[in-house]
């Protein structure tokens, strides 16, 4: 499923219509907002048809509760592998054409399983697989979507387009699995899927339409694959602000994870329905989910935001344990309204978190971690829950998921969302160039960068304690050693050293600090007791590769 959500900003846009800053309506002002906004909304509409009729597809060949929950793990899986080698791909790669590529790939692979469906040529393991290549191909498409959102609206529109973008899936979501269960009973299973594989079409051409603002143009060359991914991770492991957003989102999609992966089996086995029922079921999720997103700005004017994830939580933990006890279709329905209003709420709230985070440069491999982790706790929680359910009963299952959500409330606390809210992460270019007697290769390194302080020994404290959260920036933009030493003869003299990988990873360190970075340094900075810290550079030193001189001197 590819949930696209569209936000961000599109400077040079034309307003379509008159809508105050900030209204529920003003991401429509922009027309590329809205003819994308459009597309995903007809393409999500198909793509909740496809998972809607897969589950019910699986329980007809094989209604195994392992079985039908793999479905559920073969098409969030993929996003758990992929995602961060995508999120790389679409940092160094023109990210609209990157987008066209993928969204042609997954048209023909749903046109090729429709039509395998259609003949009646497909087995549990086909279905596996080819439910499996889709989420491969979702997988590289979603940090490319979730980067280009700041592209779309401006920033002042950030939040109404994330209503709006919720509004537009939770609509597909309510629409899609409703009619995925009328059209498998008038037309057959196979209507579905070709229905996926045509209204994806809409998106290919929006993105061959659209045309993004010019960016500035490239001074560095693009990262090498490998070293993407590598800094992103070190990006991620060095923000708490990400840090936190993921460990809530593991905490709370693991257990959520179960009523997706059963809920084919509640509406099949324990209630004893029909295509119809599984469909209105998951409509119903979709339809209390709009609504929710439309009373999230009430709720959140009257609640923090991690009260109200917390209070969400325990929404989604009441929804699993009814579906757990549903005898019936009323029962199950109840479920699927608690359940629709919640997710939204969580889902809302971590996103918001995840872009918060994050500055431009590493914008795609951040949302990919979040993504990785999201879908990571999604598989390996159906996993659980489908095993669990073979073993003992699809009721203790659900009523155990329920259980472990409240749990994870108290458990992850302590790691609060949407804490960079109001942090500037613009690129501050405020590094002055470094001085350098020679010409330097750009692959030449490590780099060592040594800061030296003169500072009053009775700041001692409060000075480690504002550098450690400088240390944190240096490490977030490249450097993969930070350290601080202090004068054994000197009292006050204090050293902070970090290194690079190469004199290109430290060019690009001066262009990945932000103002709120600048704010950190400027807190260290202040204990200097006089004039500016001496910044040196050092080169690894490399008999066999001499520096060149800046400006050769012909010796006839």
């Amino acid at each position: 499923m590819k949930g696209r959500r569209l936000k961000g900003r599109q400077p040079a846009a034309k307003p379509a219509a008159a809508a105050a800053p900030g209204s529920p309506w003003s991401p429509f002002r922009h027309t590329a907002f809205t003819v994308l906004w459009t597309a995903a909304l007809v393409s999500n509409v198909g793509s909740w048809m496809y998972s809607a009729a897969s589950g019910w597809l699986m329980t007809g060949l094989d209604p195994d509760p392992l079985t039908v929950s793999l479905v559920q793990v073969a098409t969030s899986l993929p996003m758990f592998l992929f995602a961060l080698p995508a999120g790389a791909l679409a940092d160094i790669f023109d990210r609209r054409r990157f987008l066209i590529g993928v969204e042609i790939l997954i048209t023909a692979i749903s046109a090729v399983f429709a039509f395998l469906v259609w003949i009646g040529d497909v087995t549990p393991l086909t279905l596996l697989v080819f439910t499996f290549l889709a989420g491969v191909a979702g997988a590289l498409e979603a940090p490319a979507w979730q980067a280009i959102a700041p592209a779309l609206v401006p920033k002042r529109d950030l939040m109404p387009s994330l209503v709006a973008n919720g509004v537009g899936f939770n609509i597909s979501r309510a629409l899609g699995p409703a009619l995925g269960g009328i059209i498998i009973v008038a037309w057959g299973i196979a209507a579905p899927f070709w229905i996926n594989a045509i209204s994806n079409i809409g998106v290919v051409g929006g993105l061959i339409w659209w045309r993004p603002p010019q960016k500035p143009v490239r001074q560095l060359p693009a990262e090498r694959f490998t070293n993407a991914n590598r800094s992103g991770l070190r990006y991620a492991r060095n923000n708490p602000h990400l840090r936190a957003t993921l460990i809530r989102s593991a905490g709370f999609f693991l257990f959520a994870s179960a009523y997706w992966a059963l809920l084919p089996l509640v509406a099949r086995s324990q209630i004893g329905g029909g295509p119809e029922l599984y469909g209105v079921l998951l409509g119903v999720i979709g339809a209390s989910a709009l609504a929710g997103a439309l009373v999230l700005p009430w709720l959140r004017k009257r609640l923090e935001t991690d009260q109200l994830v917390a209070a969400a939580t325990a929404a989604t933990a009441l929804a699993t344990a009814l579906y757990g006890l549903a005898r019936d279709p009323v029962t199950a329905l109840a479920a699927s309204l608690i359940a629709g209003v919640s997710w939204i709420a969580v889902m809302a709230a971590l996103n918001v978190s995840a872009q918060l985070a994050l500055p431009e440069w590493v914008r795609a491999r951040g949302l990919a971690l979040y993504v990785t982790v999201m879908f990571g706790a999604l598989s390996l929680g159906s996993v659980i829950w489908g095993k669990l359910a073979g073993v003992m009963g699809l009721p203790a299952a659900l009523i155990i998921a329920a259980a472990g959500l409240l749990l994870s409330i108290p458990l992850t606390w302590r790691w609060k969302l949407q804490t960079a809210l109001g942090a500037d992460l613009t690129p501050s270019m405020h590094w002055p160039a470094p001085i350098t007697a020679h010409e330097i290769e750009k692959d030449q390194g490590p780099v060592l960068v040594s800061v030296e302080y003169r500072i009053n020994p009775r700041e001692r404290s409060r000075f480690l304690a504002a550098l450690e959260i400088l240390g944190q920036e240096r490490r977030r933009d490249g450097a993969y050693r930070w350290g601080v030493y202090e004068d054994a003869a000197v009292e006050g003299r204090i050293l902070e050293t970090f290194l690079l990988e190469s004199w290109l990873e430290h060019m690009r360190q001066h262009q990945r600090v932000t103002n709120a970075d600048r704010v950190a340094q400027d807190a260290v900075w202040r204990f200097h007791v006089k004039g500016a810290p001496k910044v040196t550079h050092f080169i690894a030193a490399n008999p066999n590769r001499p520096f060149k001189r800046k400006n050769p001197v012909w010796r006839g």
